[in-house]
């Protein structure tokens, strides 16, 4: 959209100048790009407001499972969103079953528009902006943690293919994403060309992250029967003496100062 931003200003002085001033300017924009149909601004709605499931997706939306999956394979084509599946292929259990696919917003920006902005466009249109200010203060954080964690993949990317991970260097990663099915969710999950894993736990919160949250990881991918080769965390805040005294070739720890570049 071309325009510069002041991170040093608080976010909803931005949000209110930069996207509730203009939402007249802004809806046309959003309009041209999902083709202005009522039952594609429901769908992103119920992506950007649910846990991303196609099928939960369609229940909020009240569409049938086969006309919200043409929408979302136009959507996908018009490049508004993407689809993710599990990697399930990197658990070894032998009773797996197949899980619904998850969908990713490719901006952020539409991601919060269809969740807060296009449900309640009346009180923003009319200059009352307390609903919508309201529902962010509620799910800033839900927004903000898929953020971290898409970021945090990316830096994962630049981090193997920098050498900055004594175990992986000289690797290339061939799989990266999430794993979930209906008990279990893994943040990161990656394999490299010759066959290592790495699992991560991604937090954006304002406490450091505690030994507890390590051991949490390896218990999930212990019960999906993934073998995990090294463990990667990412944390807002930075992490317990304990935590960190644990760093070694198979445990690596992020902070925000490693998104420095």
């Amino acid at each position: 959209m071309d325009i510069n931003i002041n991170t040093t200003v608080p976010i909803e002085i931005l949000i209110e100048k930069l996207i509730f001033n203009k939402y007249k300017y802004l809806r046309n924009d959003i309009s041209a790009l999902t083709k202005g149909d009522n039952a594609y601004h429901l769908i992103l709605s119920g992506i950007a407001l649910g846990d991303r499931r196609t099928n939960s997706a369609f229940r909020r939306a009240k569409i049938s499972f086969d006309d919200g999956i043409n929408i979302v394979d136009d959507l996908c084509k018009l490049k508004v969103l993407k689809l993710e599946k599990s990697l399930q292929s990197l658990s070894a259990l032998d009773d797996q079953y197949t899980v619904s696919e998850k969908l990713l917003f490719t901006s952020p920006f539409v991601r919060f528009w269809f969740a807060i902005v296009s449900p309640l466009f009346q009180g923003i249109k009319e200059g009352n902006y307390k609903e919508a200010f309201d529902r962010f203060k509620n799910r800033e954080s839900e927004f903000t943690a898929l953020v971290f964690e898409q970021l945090s993949h990316e830096l994962l990317k630049l981090s193997i293919s920098n050498d900055e991970i004594p175990k992986l260097r000289g690797q290339s990663l061939v799989k990266l994403g999430r794993y979930w099915d209906d008990d279990i969710d893994i943040d990161l999950l990656a394999k490299t060309k010759s066959g290592k894993v790495i699992a991560g736990a991604c937090k954006y919160s304002n406490s450091k992250i505690k030994k507890s949250e390590l051991t949490k990881l390896k218990e999930k991918c212990k019960q999906v029967n993934i073998d995990v080769d090294v463990f990667v965390l990412f944390s807002k805040k930075g992490y317990s003496s304990e935590l960190k005294s644990l760093k070694s070739d198979s445990l690596k720890l992020f902070t925000v100062r490693n998104f420095n570049f």
